[in-house]
């Protein structure tokens, strides 16, 4: 298997932990996907995307539909996507996803969290290229076979295709998410969510107490409004 099963493997039970968080990160999506493409699902495909993650999370189709058509009104404020990067204790990389409607605001949480952890923010560009920018894509299993698809789908742009416990996963370059996302719904194969990870090129082991100091600032990172992901270099144990 290959790092994106590993890195899959090892955050498996850490991201969308908390419900509410969940339809707090979803409603945004579908506001920037509404502002990018309009209302309708049938003709936005990022839209669609981002239903099919609310299903997912078991988010209630009353209030997908509720933050459509609050996207869709005038007076709706956007959210405008907004990457941070810095260095968390111990030399560990961090890279920050936003989503926000008050720039201010969130450089100014982002900012503390980094120093009260004794981290430190840094300028554009400092850890974004230790990072691959991925895009991965949760099908229903059912009638495939993930060694044949792998084959028939690395012409799109695949990298690894592999199964779990809920279907299988195929995960690929970021570039290739629209034309994947296209032949698997030419083929009318169930998508059961997809979206966009940034996998570490090479991982960092800490100690118990080294790890304990990084993960203060990940998770006050991971617990503002504003953040929607959250990555780094440490080295994850799998339990």
């Amino acid at each position: 298997m290959g790092r994106a099963f590993e890195f899959r493997k090892a955050r498996k039970m850490k991201r969308w932990s908390a419900m509410s968080k969940a339809f707090t990160r979803i409603g945004k999506d579908i506001v920037m996907a509404v502002k990018e493409g309009g209302p309708d699902p049938d003709s936005n495909s990022r839209l669609r995307a981002v239903i099919q993650n609310a299903k997912s999370v078991n988010m209630p189709k009353d209030n997908v539909e509720r933050a459509i058509k609050k996207a869709s009104e005038k007076g709706q404020g956007d959210y405008k996507e907004v990457i941070f990067e810095g260095y968390a204790p111990h030399g560990i990389a961090v890279l920050v996803e936003t989503a926000t409607d008050n720039n201010t605001r969130t450089v100014a949480n982002v900012r503390s969290f980094f120093n009260k952890c004794d981290g430190s923010l840094g300028t554009s560009g400092s850890v974004v290229f230790m990072f691959d920018h991925t895009c991965n894509f949760r099908i229903n299993a059912e009638g495939l076979d993930t060694e044949e698809l792998e084959l028939e789908f690395i012409d799109f742009g695949a990298e690894e295709v592999f199964a779990d416990d809920d279907g299988i996963l195929i995960y690929a370059p970021f570039e290739s998410f629209g034309a994947i996302q296209a032949e698997l719904e030419s083929r009318e194969i169930e998508i059961l969510s997809s979206g966009f990870e940034r996998i570490p090129q090479v991982t960092k082991p800490l100690s118990t107490e080294q790890a304990a100091d990084v993960e203060k600032l990940l998770e006050k990172l991971d617990d503002d409004d504003d953040v929607q992901n959250v990555y780094h270099t440490m080295e994850e144990t799998v339990n």
